[in-house]
């Protein structure tokens, strides 16, 4: 089962990683100026990992694959990790379907 890592930056910014069940990182967030946004764009990828439509697929310069999970509105709520094919992609993308929905939250930030 996969689980969300909230975690600062050294900005002070928010982030989460959600990470699967082996402990790859296979999403991460943008930076939020407040947890509860943070918890937010959590609770955003919960909802939309189910809908293939919201992964946009794309080519770095470098000709790697990756991926982003957009929100309804269009917003990137997360981003994959480079991958050396376009399966490889397809494979992270499954991944993030699977573990995100069900995923527990740990919040390394909490005293």
């Amino acid at each position: 089962m996969g689980k969300f890592i909230i975690s600062k930056r050294t900005n002070g910014d928010y982030q989460f990683n959600l990470k699967a069940g082996n402990g790859q990182v296979i999403l991460t967030s943008q930076g939020y100026s407040s947890k509860s946004g943070c918890e937010n764009g959590i609770d955003s990828v919960k909802t939309n990992a189910k809908d293939d439509s919201k992964f946009e697929r794309k080519t770095a310069a470098d000709g790697r694959a990756y991926f982003n999970l957009k929100a309804a509105n269009g917003q990137i709520i997360g981003t994959s990790q480079m991958y050396e094919s376009e399966n490889g992609m397809e494979n992270g993308i499954e991944s993030v379907k699977n573990n995100a929905p069900g995923a527990s939250v740990e919040d390394e930030t909490a005293a």
